[in-house]
């Protein structure tokens, strides 16, 4: 049986509570903050009644959300209910944008009442399956060197990573800009037997065309204006271990020849040198160009493709990676909630509905960064679409304001609408569709009023 701890200063109102929930939970009672909060150390209860005027400042609000910040520093996870007068309304608002996961107003319904804490037990039950999940998964990242991913296209490609690693082939690594070629490459050196050696990354595209080859190669003495002493190039430092060459679609023709020479005959020569040094690594190349048209437009050598493409693995954008948008997402969370000591709980449904439908043409760098910035500005427990940095595109605006003369008519249509809309799809359902819309029951009702909307199929279930 789940445990339930109530903690409310009236009398009369523990014990109705008690009576009317005691035959589906385990009921613990609690008339104070500290009293509450002992209890909720022995007991770990998944759910918490909290009221917000609370001895011995009865009154106000204080020791309400004092209770409500030791909670959810014991457990970041747990779902309080506030109990709230009827005046109490804008501070039950600024409790669920600290940390509640809802509120309800006195004297309890209990019907209604129990719907809520249903809903509550449900969700704080799906997230701890979701919580476990997200364990297992990243447990299997670090032995997939810190890859994420459980759709079918990155479970092949964690296969394939196992079955090329430990040989000396050739990697071709394809996909959009953000995908994690890095990481692939990084994970292939990992799981080989050069582990122990060098991994040596370098983007082609980044470096000017006159001093690629020497940072590829290196320099003699003398060997140009500047050169003032013999420098290693990256291919050297790499003795042993794995080069990475990043965006080789965009390498100049004249060097491909010098790369292709050193793939077939394993030695390099340092510009204005004559030496030929025997270098034993292993390449691993990617791009994110359409190789096959570089090649016919004579940008990229034939030869020098077979060369480095034994093995070629595509990554597949993040918008055809269904539910890794979400594992990644709250990976992400987890770690930037450590990295910048913030109490970001959860993506609010509608983050999550935007998460889902967001093309992402960054990818997976894109995402990461969207969640990393949220995480540092937002002040709430819940991330909502804003923080993400969503912003309605010109057309959709229009298309939403068309017969309304303001800012605020605008704003009321699609409020109105997104809300009719909603409810419809929850078939009538407030809980459901306050959930949907990342708002609580109550400010559904209230919206609702505000619009003057009586849903005839509407339920406060």
């Amino acid at each position: 049986m789940e445990k339930l701890l109530i903690i409310d200063d009236n009398v009369d109102i523990r014990q109705q509570l008690k009576w009317g929930l005691g035959e589906e939970y385990s009921i613990l009672l609690a008339g104070n903050v500290n009293e509450g909060l002992g209890l909720f150390k022995k007991n770990q209860p998944k759910v918490v009644i909290l009221d917000l005027g609370l001895p011995p400042h009865v009154n106000t609000s204080i020791e309400g959300f004092r209770g409500l910040a030791e909670l959810l520093v014991l457990d970041p996870y747990v779902k309080v209910i506030m109990l709230t007068g009827n005046s109490e309304r804008e501070n039950a608002l600024k409790a669920m944008q600290v940390g509640a996961y809802d509120f309800y107003p006195k004297p309890p319904v209990l019907g209604e009442l129990k719907v809520i804490i249903s809903r509550a037990f449900h969700l704080a039950n799906l997230e701890e399956q979701n919580r476990s999940l997200q364990r297992a998964v990243e447990q299997k990242a670090k032995d997939s060197g810190g890859m994420i991913g459980h759709c079918p296209e990155m479970l092949s490609i964690f296969s394939t990573i196992k079955k090329v690693a430990t040989s000396d082939v050739s990697i071709f690594i394809t996909g959009e800009n953000g995908t994690g070629k890095e990481l692939v490459a990084q994970a292939i050196h990992e799981a080989s037997l050069r582990q122990k050696c060098p991994f040596v990354p370098i983007n082609c595209g980044a470096i000017p065309e006159n001093l690629l080859e020497s940072e590829l190669f290196g320099h003699e003495k003398g060997s140009f204006t500047g050169a003032h002493a013999t420098v290693q190039g990256k291919v050297e430092y790499a003795q042993k271990g794995t080069l990475f060459l990043d965006e080789i679609g965009e390498m100049p023709v004249n060097l491909q020849v010098k790369l292709l020479r050193f793939l077939q005959e394993g030695v390099i020569q340092r510009v204005g040198g004559r030496q030929d040094i025997p270098i034993d690594t292993r390449t691993v190349c990617a791009t994110n160009v359409d190789i096959a048209r570089a090649i016919k437009e004579g940008k990229f050598r034939e030869d020098l493709y077979y060369r480095i493409s034994v093995i070629t693995i595509n990554l597949p954008p993040l918008r055809d990676r269904g539910d890794d948008i979400l594992i990644l997402a709250n990976y992400f969370l987890r770690m930037f909630n450590e990295e910048h000591h913030k109490r970001v709980r959860r993506f609010s449904a509608a983050s999550v509905n935007f998460l889902k439908n967001y093309e992402w043409p960054g990818n997976v760098r894109e995402l990461r960064n969207r969640v990393q910035r949220a995480i540092i500005m937002s002040d709430s427990a819940a991330l909502e679409p804003s923080d993400l940095g969503y912003e309605m595109d010109r057309q959709e605006l229009t298309d939403n304001i068309q017969s309304a003369t303001n800012l605020r008519g605008a704003r009321d249509k699609v409020e109105r609408e997104m809300i009719a809309t909603v409810i419809d799809q929850q078939k009538g359902s407030i809980v459901k569709a306050a959930e949907m819309l990342g708002v609580s029951r109550p400010t559904l009702y209230d919206l609702m009023k505000k619009h003057n909307m009586t849903p005839l199929q509407a339920t406060d279930k």
